[in-house]
């Protein structure tokens, strides 16, 4: 598809490479000449300096031609130009980055009024993220699908659990009372495995498992995994993440300590939220955390605008035997280094914004073919999580699984068929509407009939 995408700082850097990577035609613009020399230096893209909210600029750029107009620049009133401008000249589809929880009130209407066919706010999608694995504390991630009724759960496997050195295949006969779930995706040493009849979990290994919320919590209830319940929670940092957090949590009786060494910030947040502590305050001191009782605290989410101090107060906090720790972290190089030293929940922002964009391109590209719903980067980006829409007339419709070539690489991992939720066996069968979630070692996987066929 022709795409073009406004604005190229980390976000859009890292979109159009792998936009590029998956054999799209892109076209980048930017006003900074050396953002611009960077990505024609290092991306296979056609680079345009100028202002993407100039008519003249798009019409350079194709944008009659344009299948999709992403705007990921600095400014939220920028990118909404972007998009009604790329609009009116006869671009198809406009993607904008909306940061700003006065804009996400009316986001219904400026969609409407702007031409925007889809916003995304990075901050409060980091802020969901992290209400998720507050909700699963033991949990390194988590991501839903099929509209919420499907979960997939990643956690950190530790000798004494009962599935540890059991076969895949035995663990049915040797531990019969363990609720089901499907053992999706495994990382161990740096390495994704799909995991097939012979293999069993070892102790450290990151497990991928998929199910309905039910199942997944009797699951961990099974490990004794489920005796923490998060009732006060820590924050480094006042920012966007921490407001709409604050919104998504506080009214579920979770109570707030906020850390923030900006006046003003701090002010605003304590007439917005007046139940919560607000403590004007370096959250990177020590002697104030012990202070404000970190150790007392079921939490620590490190929010800071620098990585650094994240992660160093990150750590700090899990030294101190707080249950759980979360750290935003926009460097995707960093993550083996953090999954050693303790750190398994990680939020990037930009990462999740990438994903969700990528999701929509998907969308977009197969309209003709099976309809991708969601679409997850999982394991650093070493593999996916897609969420496809069973279409009428496939080959694979109505044939049962084990009549089914597989593509290597892939698993089917779970079925939603009217509404139940459904752990594939061999004799399991996809029907048309069904929703089924393939996780893939391979990136870029765009149609169910490229993973089953006859």
């Amino acid at each position: 598809m022709r795409i073009i995408l406004i604005g190229a700082g980390k976000v859009g850097h890292i979109l159009a490479d792998r936009l590029t990577a998956e054999e799209h035609d892109v076209t980048i613009i930017d006003r900074n000449e050396e953002v611009i020399d960077r990505c024609q230096d290092s991306l296979d893209v056609m680079c345009i300096k100028g202002n993407g909210a100039n008519a003249r600029t798009l019409v350079e750029a194709g944008v009659d031609r344009a299948d999709i107009v992403i705007a990921t620049t600095a400014g939220d009133e920028t990118n909404m130009l972007c998009c009604l401008i790329a609009k009116r000249l006869g671009a198809k589809y406009t993607i904008a980055r909306i940061r700003d929880p006065e804009f996400n009130e009316s986001q219904m209407l400026l969609q409407n009024e702007m031409g925007i066919d889809v916003a995304i706010n990075p901050e409060r999608a980091t802020a969901l993220e992290i209400s998720k694995l507050l909700r699963y504390p033991f949990a390194g991630s988590i991501e839903s699908f099929a509209r919420g009724q499907v979960e997939m759960v990643e956690f950190r496997a530790q000798k004494d659990d009962s599935i540890v050195g059991v076969p895949m295949k035995n663990l049915s006969s040797k531990l019969p009372n363990i609720p089901q779930v499907l053992y999706s995706m495994v990382e161990r040493d740096n390495q994704v495995i799909i995991p097939g009849g012979d293999f069993f979990i070892e102790p450290g290994d990151k497990v991928h498992i998929a199910g309905n919320m039910v199942n997944i919590t009797n699951f961990f209830r099974y490990l004794g995994r489920n005796s923490l319940k998060v009732r006060s929670v820590m924050v480094m940092g006042g920012g966007k993440i921490t407001y709409y957090l604050a919104r998504m949590i506080m009214p579920v009786g979770i109570h707030m300590t906020i850390f923030e060494v900006n006046a003003e910030k701090a002010r605003s947040l304590s007439e917005q939220f007046p139940k919560a502590d607000i403590i004007l305050g370096d959250g990177t001191d020590q002697d104030l955390l012990e202070e404000q009782g970190l150790t007392q605290m079921d939490a620590y989410i490190s929010l800071s605008s620098r990585d650094e101090e994240n992660l160093m107060t990150g750590m700090y906090a899990s030294r101190k035997g707080v249950p759980k720790v979360i750290a935003k972290n926009t460097r995707t190089t960093y993550a083996d280094i953090l999954n050693q030293l303790g750190l398994d929940s990680i939020v990037s922002p930009q990462s999740i914004t990438c994903s969700t964009i990528l999701r929509y391109v998907r969308a977009r590209e197969h309209s003709k073919g099976t309809e991708i719903e969601r679409l997850y980067r999982l394991a650093e980006g070493k593999a996916e999580a897609i969420e496809f829409i069973a279409r009428k007339g496939d080959s694979y419709i109505g044939i049962a699984l084990k009549d089914l070539s597989i593509r290597p690489g892939n698993l089917v991992a779970v079925i939603l068929h009217q509404g139940k939720v459904i752990v594939p066996f061999g004799n399991d069968k996809i029907e048309a509407g069904d929703h089924v979630v393939i996780i893939s070692r391979e990136l870029g996987i765009g149609d169910l009939n490229e993973v089953l066929y006859r």
